[in-house]
């Protein structure tokens, strides 16, 4: 006859040898424990309830303070394994001197950062063909500008602190040379749009010397601003050049017009490629090969050499006398603009200003506060502009501003939907002042700066923050129509429901810390979402139920005809 089979005793199933199941019985035993003292103290806080509201949410209202102190940046700078400096020389340096400066220099960055530089090259001066400025954003204009790319030997470098480095050691050893960093990071080159800064302040204007001299004195204000860097007016107006007067009334006299000075000028300088060019063809190979004459530069190096360039006459006369470029013109040195920039048909000066060691919108603010300030003193017609990524900052911050607040009413209207009712859709989202507390402190202890990232890391924030608080709301909801205790079923929807809480809001956390930790531009997302879940979590397990205490047990008082407790 068989006996009946007898349950395992439980003392039985913790002496498992298998590893998994003790850890398992003991998490939970310890789980329990876990929830049995948040039980308790839950009830204490419900039974404190609106002293508990009052102060948590005065914390959390406060707390949103820390965002003024953050500082504003578009995209964080990462760190990375490349530096990218220009340098510009004094103007008129020739191009053999500006790459042995750039040799020194180079050698000079070795020693101010030893054992970090990889390799650095240098290209000096303006491309052969012009239209490889297209594809290059480079700030160079002639022959005494180089672009140095530094290759440091760690990707996760410090650049930031590199560059201020070489900002105080270049400048003590290289007086006279101007040295500036451009982003060398791929997404601050597109949100540049090119330009070698942030921000971009545009003086345009007809009256082209009077807008430069204003120039000069906006750009020496703005090199006082806290945290401004690189302050430097694209343009210049004093490049070196010799200018070529010719007389017309000799010149007739001897058959010699300006276009004769000039092609005869042109040839000997630049060659005849510029002028007239000239193909011969190999009867070998069938080849066509570009002949180029011109004077060789060692016999052209002073101004009374130029002086002896021969002027030949165009047309076809039979006395057609040499004549020499000093009988027929007047040549005196002055100093003209080295490249001249349009902004609908006049003049523009750019001035380039980025932020070292501060954020870009307080940069920003001061340009703006000392261009408003100026704008007395600027020439008649001129207008003053600022463009860049900086500029786009606050169009991009004001479109994730409405994102996020569109998404909390979203959210609220589809839980209205969902639970037929106007009251429980806001006990839901009154975590959400405790997710953006949570995300204020995360990035204020962790040192990092408000930006588009930390801004969408605040959206994803809502939605697991309105998620969880649903799972609470929809269960205390069940148990007030089961029994009609507002209290009890605010207790019993947060111990019900800690477990679900916890696992959402941990997996959250957990899949976002690797980012958060990183050197990449998302990792304020990351920590958006870390320290706004955290402390949403917290509103989720213990505010949440007692709004909800607060507000149903006020309902359903009158039903039961006995007051509120």
């Amino acid at each position: 006859m068989s006996q009946p089979h007898e349950p395992r005793d439980q003392s039985e199933a913790d002496r498992s040898r298998n590893p998994f199941v003790r850890f398992q019985k003991g998490f939970e035993r310890r789980f329990n424990r876990t929830v049995e003292r948040y039980g308790a103290l839950l009830e204490r806080v419900i039974a404190h309830r609106n002293s508990f509201v009052m102060v948590s949410l005065a914390i959390a209202l406060g707390s949103l303070s820390l965002f003024f102190f953050l500082g504003r940046d578009y995209f964080p700078e990462i760190r990375s394994g490349v530096i990218q400096m220009h340098m510009r020389a004094p103007i008129g340096t020739r191009i053999e001197v500006s790459g042995r400066i750039a040799t020194l220099v180079s050698r000079s960055i070795q020693e101010l950062l030893p054992g970090q530089v990889e390799n650095i090259v240098s290209n000096c001066g303006l491309p052969v063909g012009p239209h490889n400025l297209a594809f290059i954003p480079t700030p160079t204009i002639g022959s005494q500008d180089c672009d140095l790319t530094i290759l440091l030997k760690d990707e996760k470098s410090p650049v930031w602190e590199y560059r201020t480095l070489l900002r105080r050691g270049l400048k003590e050893r290289y007086p006279g040379t101007e040295f500036t960093f451009q982003p060398s990071d791929l997404t601050a080159q597109i949100l540049n749009f090119g330009a070698p800064a942030p921000i971009d302040v545009q003086v345009n204007g007809p009256d082209m010397y009077s807008n430069y001299a204003f120039a000069l004195k906006l750009a020496g204000k703005f090199r006082e601003i806290p945290g401004a860097a690189d302050v430097v007016i694209q343009q210049t107006m004093r490049t070196p050049t010799l200018m070529v007067e010719g007389n017309r009334t000799f010149g007739l006299g001897v058959n010699r017009t300006e276009k004769d000075i000039a092609d005869n000028l042109l040839m000997t300088t630049a060659g005849s490629q510029q002028v007239d060019q000239i193909y011969w063809l190999d009867p070998s190979t069938g080849m066509s090969y570009l002949i180029n004459v011109y004077t060789p530069q060692p016999q052209i190096n002073s101004v009374n050499s130029l002086k002896t360039v021969p002027v030949d006459s165009s047309t076809n006369v039979a006395e057609n006398n040499v004549q020499l470029l000093g009988n027929l013109a007047d040549i005196s040195p002055t100093g003209t603009p080295g490249v001249i920039t349009h902004g609908n048909i006049m003049p523009l000066f750019d001035i380039y200003v980025s932020a070292e060691g501060r954020d870009l919108g307080g940069v920003l603010a001061d340009v703006q506060a000392v261009a408003t300030s100026m704008a007395h003193e600027k020439p008649r017609s001129a207008e003053v502009q600022i463009h860049g990524q900086a500029s786009l900052m606050y169009e991009a911050y004001a479109e994730l501003i409405f994102g996020l607040l569109a998404s909390i009413v979203l959210v609220y209207l589809l839980i209205v939907v969902n639970f037929q009712s106007w009251l429980d859709p806001f006990i839901i989202i009154t975590a959400l002042p405790g997710a953006l507390a949570g995300i204020a402190w995360a990035l204020f202890l962790s040192h990092t700066r408000l930006s588009e990232p930390a801004l969408t890391g605040a959206i994803l924030t809502m939605g697991t923050g309105t998620a969880n608080s649903i799972l609470v709301v929809s269960y205390a909801r069940e148990r007030l129509q089961e029994h009609g205790d507002a209290l009890l079923a605010a207790l019993e929807a947060g111990k019900t429901r800690f477990r679900p809480v916890l696992m959402t809001a941990s997996a959250m956390i957990l899949g976002m810390v690797p980012m958060a930790t990183g050197y990449s531009q998302n990792a304020p997302l990351g920590r958006a979402v870390i320290g706004g879940l955290l402390v949403a979590t917290l509103f989720t397990l213990f505010f949440v139920p007692c709004v909800y205490a607060m507000i149903y047990n006020r309902r359903m008082a009158p039903h039961k005809g006995a007051p509120a407790r």
